[in-house]
């Protein structure tokens, strides 16, 4: 708890973060004032009447910010954005030209932002359409004339590139990651309507089961805490060595593997893909073809939230994610190389290919673990719900996932700013 508090001492007296502090708390403001701007021609009240018999509609919500209830101009939230992110992630490994490109440092990274953005416009407009057309069979959005039809695409398509652009800026002049921090505040906005709602449905009956939920809360923040602090050290040596006319001492150190390397990441790509089946399906729903309307609203019912299927596949996708991300933010060969240029080693390993192979074998140790056991947690609530009764609870277990890794993950930036500004003081 000291250390949190020395933490946020430090965003208030150090210049330079308390300005990062103050364009970011700008930034959530203005994103929750368009989060309340609705897009016209909506009926609100039959909206908010859907969302609040479809558990996967209000999932949406969440992780819109409340965009998506009150259809603001910034509905489609930044799940087109993330789906062409992972796209061009995927070409990163597939493809060999986005691989080089991937190598090539700044440039590459800035090519490949380029990409991501312009494949972001069609996958925008597929879902606005989408939306649309399911909004118009549920009789909440009358029929528009062709000219208010683009207009209520390109409001769409423009508040998603908005919120984009929210996220480059946060990035670059804000306290961390800009898209993880916009779903952190978009989550952490809807908290207290979510809560409002679940203490609306609490009975005597159900309190016992209420505060049996909330103390496993607990347990699965401390230990989402307890995974993405825990390192595992393998010791590099360094022999006596001249550079020059310099001779360097003989040193230890070691190099930390995360058991969790990929951070928030796996969780938010894995819940953009888990979501988009039951999308689709309602989507798909209200065509005129009754077999296509049949197979889609079976596929709607097949992902229902708290269904088998959904968190199943959310389990694996969560893993897979894991380690996909882990293998395209950690090279074992290069860190190998890098050892081996400074002239060090690991005990009982050989430079060169048997280092790398031992990273390899090390990395893939721990990122099991640390895949399993987000795996585990993303679904636990849904588990727990299921026992406890509370379904209004299996929205939460992601968002925990997310506020709580996003929380740690800005302090850690607060803390290397802070490292990089001793460095620089003892170097004058």
């Amino acid at each position: 708890m000291r250390q949190i508090t020395d933490k946020l001492k430090l965003l208030v007296k150090d210049p330079e973060l308390k300005r990062k502090t103050y364009f970011t708390l700008f930034i959530f403001f203005v994103f929750r004032v368009f989060a309340f701007l609705p897009v016209p021609s909506i009926d609100l009240i039959k909206l908010k009447a859907l969302f609040s018999q479809n558990q996967f509609l209000s999932l949406l919500d969440i992780f819109s910010g409340g965009t998506l209830v009150n259809f603001s101009v910034m509905a489609l939230g930044l799940n087109p954005y993330i789906n062409a992110s992972i796209i061009f992630q995927l070409l990163t490994v597939v493809v060999p030209r986005f691989e080089q490109l991937a190598k090539e440092g700044e440039y590459g990274r800035f090519k490949i932002n380029q990409y991501t953005r312009l494949l972001t416009v069609p996958l925008t407009i597929v879902q606005a359409v989408g939306i649309y057309f399911l909004l118009k069979n549920q009789n909440i959005i009358s029929n528009l004339s062709p000219v208010e039809f683009f207009s209520f695409i390109f409001t769409l398509v423009a508040g998603t590139f908005i919120l984009v652009w929210f996220g480059e800026l946060l990035t670059e002049y804000g306290l961390g990651q800009g898209i993880s921090l916009l779903i952190f505040a978009g989550i952490v906005g809807r908290a207290p309507v979510i809560f409002q709602q679940v203490l609306g449905t609490v009975t005597p009956e159900t309190a016992l089961n209420l505060v049996i939920f909330l103390s496993l809360s607990l347990l699965v923040i401390a230990g989402v805490v307890f995974v993405n602090e825990a390192i595992r050290k393998i010791p590099v040596y360094y022999a006596k060595r001249v550079k020059g006319n310099k001779m360097y001492q003989s040193a230890t150190n070691f190099l930390p593997l995360k058991l969790n390397q990929a951070g928030v990441i796996p969780i938010i790509f894995a819940v953009s893909f888990v979501l988009l089946p039951q999308l689709l399906g309602n989507f798909l729903g209200q065509v005129s073809n009754k077999t296509v309307a049949s197979a889609a609203l079976g596929l709607a019912q097949l992902f229902n939230p708290a269904g088998a299927v959904y968190n199943l596949v959310y389990f694996f996708l969560v893993v897979g994610f894991t380690f996909f991300y882990t293998l395209v933010v950690f090279n074992p060969q290069k860190i190998a190389e890098e050892i081996q240029k400074a002239g060090g080693f690991i005990p009982g390993i050989r430079p060169g290919s048997a280092t790398s192979n031992y990273l390899s074998g090390v990395i893939y140790k721990i990122t099991s673990v640390g895949a399993l056991f987000l795996g585990i947690i993303a679904i636990l609530p849904a588990i727990l719900s299921s026992i406890t009764g509370i379904t209004s609870l299996v929205i939460g277990g992601t968002g925990i996932l997310i506020v709580v890794s996003v929380i740690l993950e800005t302090f850690k930036t607060v803390e290397s700013q802070m490292v990089m500004k001793n460095y620089d003081r003892y170097a004058r």
